[in-house]
């Protein structure tokens, strides 16, 4: 079992919130969730309420470093879409455009609604490893939400599944297995959240929209890292000390409406999951234009 290295990334510009007089409130309850918030255990443990195993995966830790600590496997099934050797969609539900040739790779996946999160899971980062077939490799595939998995089959009724590409599928196969693999069509795996963790040099990327205005700012977030998944994001126009809450339209998409604002933007990134703020000041240059991409160094 891989334990998880270096858990905690290095903020190049971040915020977190106090943790000195009052513990964090998290989304979820599973073990996977405050390993990746870089939240001090002890902080976490006083305030929150866990199941059993994660209660006990918790009493184990003691005063280890978390760098040290194996995040548990949970139980889900995996199908496979698109080319048996591509990338899933060439667009998606989050909003990333085609795949190919950029960071996200072709190790994708489209999730179900528990994992969607109605577009905050875009981004978010998995292990997973099938199980129950000789020709599953006890290696296993990190893959990016990239897409939702519509409802229905395996994806209806709360069930915890990924329809991966057919290249992340294969790559659950021992050596040379892969097509015979990929023609069970759907096993059933095992699954834990990780950090994303991106190509050294990949800078967070702000891809503001065709249609975007001082009136409708809108802008898509590409190569979260850490986390992933973003629970909020906030504007600052130039002269204000007021940030202004923006507005997810669809996936990774997010909105200002109102104004006319004005230039240089700072933006503000929270993550869903961990909590975790990061600012990218001036990102957005006072000369920015309507589908122009705009890039930082500050990442989680």
């Amino acid at each position: 079992m891989t334990t998880l290295d270096a858990a905690r990334p290095v903020l190049l510009s971040s915020s977190l919130p106090p943790h000195a007089h009052h513990s964090p409130v998290f989304q979820s309850s599973d073990l996977s969730t405050v390993l990746l918030s870089g939240y001090p255990i002890r902080s976490v443990l006083r305030s929150q309420v866990f199941s059993a195993g994660a209660a006990a995966a918790y009493r184990s830790i003691g005063a280890t470093s978390i760098k040290h600590i194996s995040i548990p496997w949970e139980p889900a099934t995996a199908t496979w879409y698109g080319s048996p050797h591509g990338a899933g969609s060439d667009g998606g539900a989050c909003g990333y455009g085609g795949l190919a040739g950029t960071p996200y790779g072709s190790s994708i996946t489209a999730a179900s609604l528990v994992l969607f999160r109605n577009g905050k899971g875009c981004g978010s980062c998995y292990q997973v490893r099938c199980v129950g077939s000789w020709l599953c490799s006890t290696h296993a595939v990190t893959v990016v939400v990239t897409d939702e998995c519509p409802p229905g089959g395996y994806c209806a009724y709360g069930r915890t599944h990924f329809d991966l590409s057919g290249t992340a599928f294969g790559e659950m196969a021992n050596y040379g297995r892969g097509s015979e693999l990929l023609n069970m069509g759907v096993m059933q795996i095992q699954y834990r959240r990780v950090n994303c963790a991106y190509p050294r040099g990949v800078p967070l990327e702000f891809h503001v929209s065709p249609g975007a205005s001082p009136y409708w700012f809108s802008i898509l977030v590409k190569y979260v890292a850490g986390p992933g998944d973003l629970g909020s994001v906030e504007l600052l126009q130039a002269g204000s000390k007021f940030w202004q809450p923006m507005t997810q339209v669809w996936g990774v998409n997010w909105c200002h409406y109102g104004g006319p604002i004005k230039a240089p933007f700072s933006l503000r990134l929270t993550s869903l999951s961990s909590r975790r703020t990061i600012t990218a000041y001036d990102v957005i240059p006072r000369n920015w234009y309507a589908g122009g991409v705009y890039r930082t160094n500050i990442n989680f």
